[in-house]
């Protein structure tokens, strides 16, 4: 990867919360990082199936494998939370026990963007979190950046 990564706690209003943080650096035009972000047919290539919209208040689901011994059905509840274009999506983002928060930020640089991803609210001391929080970190990091810079790729 190009680009940092790093995993943080940070304070909530219910107690001590964790954060997965991914900085990464894309050789494309924020437009075109945007669009990946934002049109459901590229979002469902490097991400999930979904029925998003780049809508405020949208409500939307992204569909994945259940993990039963989780007690989780695959199903990922989400709500558009805020847009500003080509600079900021946040999305709430629950399935199972989970109720928290992913943003992502884009800021120009040279030729490219840099891609900021934070994904908050794991409560570490819950044992279904702490699972979700480390098996999305390294997904983030890893399979998720892979699949976003192959659609970018791919995509004129």
């Amino acid at each position: 990867m190009n680009g940092t990564d790093r995993t943080g706690r940070t304070d909530g209003t219910s107690g001590e919360r964790a954060a997965i943080e991914v900085d990464e650096f894309l050789p494309h035009p924020p437009a075109k990082v945007w669009r990946a972000l934002t049109d459901p047919d590229l979002l469902a290539r490097w991400l999930m199936p979904n029925d998003f919209k780049p809508v405020v208040g949208h409500r939307f689901s992204f569909a994945t494998r259940p993990i039963p011994n989780v007690d989780f059905d695959g199903t990922i509840e989400c709500q558009v939370l805020d847009l500003d274009t080509e600079r900021l999506m946040r999305i709430s983002w629950g399935g199972g026990a989970l109720d928290t928060t992913v943003t992502w930020r884009l800021v120009p640089e040279g030729r490219g963007t840099r891609l900021f991803i934070r994904h908050e609210g794991f409560d570490l001391d819950d044992p279904v979190h702490a699972y979700a929080f480390r098996g999305m970190g390294s997904g983030w990091r890893t399979n998720v950046l892979r699949a976003l810079q192959k659609v970018l790729a791919e995509t004129p």
